[in-house]
């Protein structure tokens, strides 16, 4: 776009909420996103816009294709996921609503994306225990973003190492949690701040301890821990 120079000024800062321009050819379909979120009694649980500019790139870099998403809700993360991947990539996406994933899949539709996604509703360990048991999707996942039920992160730690390639990458989503992890124990917490925290330490902690991935914890949104497979 053109920058004449004439009036900027005096406008608003358009692209302030949904991060750099160059997320989309046009960002209008992450702005129209994100307003569409924000009317969402449970808004707080959309991806922040930094959080999907830096996924967007990190599949890019890392040449994803086969995908997965486990906590879709109105898809911010998952647009960004499949504007990233190849035409021919695919994205296993669970979550158990429907109805928010279908809020924002016209807006993904209007993205050309919506092909590469595979959306199941539900819980994801059920799904995640049959591909285990059928043995073919074993380290067959290029990227795994989870965003979902935080008191079931490790348990979902436990089968996603197998589904992970060796240098695959498995993202936690919210790793920082309000910040609460640094917090001591007689810190003012929301309820579900506190109820959920404990959970959080226990997977840092496990995390940091498993010598099957290497990790790097990011102060990108809430917290993203990035989990490369080595072994």
């Amino acid at each position: 776009m053109a920058n004449n120079g004439q009036g900027e000024q005096n406008q608003p800062a358009k692209h302030q909420e949904v991060g750099h321009k160059s997320l989309l050819q046009s960002d209008a379909l992450y702005q129209e996103l994100r307003e569409l979120t924000a009317k969402h009694p449970w808004n707080l649980m959309t991806t922040s816009a930094d959080e999907g500019q830096f996924l967007n790139m990190l599949l890019k870099l890392i040449n994803a294709k086969n995908t997965m998403e486990i906590g879709v809700y109105t898809g911010y993360s998952l647009l960004a996921t499949a504007l990233a991947i190849p035409d021919d990539g695919k994205i296993l996406a669970m979550d158990i609503n429907r109805e928010n994933y279908e809020l924002g899949l016209p807006v993904i539709e209007k993205a050309g994306v919506a092909h590469k996604i595979d959306f199941r509703e539900g819980p994801a360990l059920p799904v995640l225990d049959q591909m285990i048991e059928d043995g073919k999707y074993h380290g067959t996942f290029d990227f795994v973003f989870v965003d979902a039920d935080k008191d079931n992160y490790i348990n979902y730690h436990k089968r996603l190492i197998d589904l992970v390639k060796i240098g695959g990458v498995i993202g936690y989503d919210n790793t920082l949690w309000n910040g609460s992890v640094v917090a001591p124990p007689d810190a003012p917490l929301r309820k579900y701040v506190r109820y959920y925290r404990d959970f959080v330490l226990e997977l840092n902690k496990a995390l940091a301890a498993d010598p099957r991935i290497e990790i790097c914890m990011l102060p990108v949104g809430d917290g993203v821990t990035l989990c490369r497979r080595i072994s």
